[in-house]
């Protein structure tokens, strides 16, 4: 099993960057759209996760994640909960480019463009555009997700809080 799912994913990584299929609602032809292997590296994440967030002040906290695909396929709605705390991030394509905005307790709403992509990894950093400054706002910097198998994650994570970077992160398992 673990083998077919290593294939699978090599197999969608080194297809074309854009995956494009027809999608219909009714009688509608909605025409094609496409995903690029950002979007479908985060399709890796559907489900339920469980596991500890690990801050840099030493805390140690639970987290759960639950990946949903929405729209037709189009996007993914992330619901976070860390310490009893919910956010919410979504995960989208434009123009062949993963789009990612995360609505944040620290209440910013930073967005995300890919830094780096590979089968075992895709890593976010802050898109300048919202217009947040360490110096004057609370906001996650980067964020990353580093697959060890399809069912545990380590996801990093930066943030900039009260103009200090600090960092953290969590080990999480697949529940469902």
């Amino acid at each position: 099993m673990k083998l077919k799912n290593i294939i699978l994913c090599l197999m969608l990584f080194f297809t074309t960057n854009l995956i494009a299929e027809d999608n219909s609602i009714g009688d509608v032809n909605l025409g094609k759209t496409e995903q690029s292997k950002a979007f479908i590296q985060m399709k890796r994440m559907l489900g339920e996760w469980n596991g500890k967030l690990y801050q840099e002040s030493g805390a140690v906290v639970e987290t759960y994640s639950k990946f949903r695909l929405v729209s037709n396929g189009n996007s993914i709605v992330e619901t976070l909960i860390e310490d009893g705390v919910e956010m919410m991030t979504t995960y989208s394509d434009k123009d062949g480019e993963l789009v990612i905005k995360h609505y944040c307790a620290l209440g910013t709403e930073p967005m995300f463009v890919v830094s780096s992509l590979d089968e075992n990894s895709i890593q976010l950093m802050s898109d300048p555009s919202p217009g947040y400054h360490p110096d004057k706002h609370n906001f996650v910097k980067t964020m990353g997700w580093t697959f060890t198998d399809n069912d545990a994650v380590r996801v990093d994570a930066t943030l900039h809080i009260d103009g200090e970077l600090q960092t953290q992160y969590s080990i999480i398992e697949r529940v469902n």
